[in-house]
């Protein structure tokens, strides 16, 4: 890894700390990250807050922002445009991201929420052993996942309120939930077939 000079800056970078900066990204230096991070993370956390409505999801969203920099810093071309354009382009695609997830996120819990209940499950046997089922396959997620979705779904909270909960953070809370839900999926899937 080259590490590019850089000086400290000053509240609004000049045009040679900005290429400076980016150079330095484009050669993966983490100094010139922080110091991006340090110059456009109000602007990104900004877009994404006002985007997002929640600030826990903006603070992750910065952090996608960033953490893709770091690992695309290559591909950042100056003649294409300044550095905090390319940022706040890479942002834009991070909110869609995180309104995607929302909205398949919402779409899982009304489709759950709207499952017919019936007034008594000991008259349809079929529910009582698919709720057993779905047990037994909760039962062997490994405990980080389980403990997730136990708390998503039983214990009705957001991911958000996981992550205050557990003191993991949120990308990890997800990442946890949609992992033991594709899990959960394949061995459903697995079970129905055999």
């Amino acid at each position: 890894m080259t590490t590019v000079a850089t000086t400290p800056l000053p509240h609004a970078p000049s045009a040679a700390q900005e290429a400076e900066i980016a150079a330095g990204i484009r050669v993966g230096d983490a100094r010139c990250l922080a110091l991006a991070y340090q110059r456009w993370g109000g602007l990104v956390q900004g877009l994404a807050a006002r985007s997002l409505g929640d600030p826990l999801e903006a603070e992750d969203v910065t952090q996608q922002v960033f953490l893709a920099a770091w690992r695309g810093g290559a591909h950042y071309r100056p003649e294409r445009g300044p550095l905090a354009a390319w940022l706040v382009g890479i942002a834009r695609h991070k909110i869609a991201d995180a309104l995607a997830s929302r909205t398949r996120r919402t779409a899982l819990t009304a489709a759950a929420a709207g499952l017919p209940q019936g007034p008594d499950p000991a008259a349809q046997p079929e529910i009582c052993l698919d709720r057993a089922l779905v047990r037994a396959e909760l039962a062997r997620l490994p405990d980080p996942h389980r403990r997730v979705l136990w708390m998503a779904y039983y214990g009705e909270l957001t991911q958000a309120e996981i992550a205050a909960r557990t003191g993991l953070p949120l990308g990890t809370v997800k990442s946890h939930a949609r992992r033991a839900l594709h899990r959960l999926r394949a061995s459903l899937e697995r079970a129905e077939s055999e």
